[in-house]
């Protein structure tokens, strides 16, 4: 089996001040909190944005793993729409002591680019620094943190950087190479 080096890159922020917002883009981008919990919505995000850059670890979640994720305090999944259409997402997820991990974060392929990533990261983070004012029994936000890897976008690393994440760690690590499973079988085929 074919092997791929992968370096994962840990980032954190300590304090809302820590956030750098992005500039809003041109257009009818908005950003919207998916309120109720959908494994269909959820998984359609996660191969949509993921399928290029091979995140595979959910796709074998059953329905049932979905929903349970879903519906955990202090989960919560924004959106952003370009003139009405999904164009990326970032999943928030409370964690002890005051901890919110952003899980996942990218965009569909067709709205890379076009500077909507960098606000809705910027959106995004906020959120995660005043996630408990919607959650009664979750912590204030004490620290937000992430991790990307060499395998995501050329920009994901510096536009992290960009919105005043630190790194803390650095890790590189031998990963089966895997087939870059599309949204779809087949959707990334020459």
């Amino acid at each position: 089996m074919t092997t791929l080096s992968v370096t994962t890159w840990s980032l954190e922020q300590t304090a809302p001040t820590d956030l750098r917002p992005a500039a809003v883009p041109e257009g009818d981008v908005r950003v919207v909190r998916s309120e109720v919990p959908s494994p269909e919505f959820s998984r359609f995000l996660y191969a949509s944005v993921g399928g290029d850059i091979r995140w595979t670890d959910r796709l074998g979640w059953s329905y049932a793993r979905w929903r349970e994720h879903l519906e955990r305090p202090g989960v919560e999944t924004w959106v952003a729409y370009d003139r009405g259409t999904p164009a990326g997402y970032v999943e928030l997820e409370a964690q002890d002591e005051g901890v919110v991990e952003i899980l996942y974060f990218g965009l569909l392929p067709a709205f890379r680019g076009r500077r909507i990533g960098g606000h809705l990261l910027s959106y995004g983070v906020a959120r995660a620094w005043e996630l408990a004012d919607r959650w009664p029994g979750v912590k204030p936000t004490t620290r937000v943190w992430l991790h990307t890897c060499s395998k995501d976008g050329e920009h994901a690393l510096d536009n992290y950087l960009r919105r005043g994440f630190r790194l803390f760690d650095t890790k590189v690590e031998d990963e089966p190479e895997v087939v870059t499973p599309g949204p779809w079988p087949g959707a990334y085929s020459a």
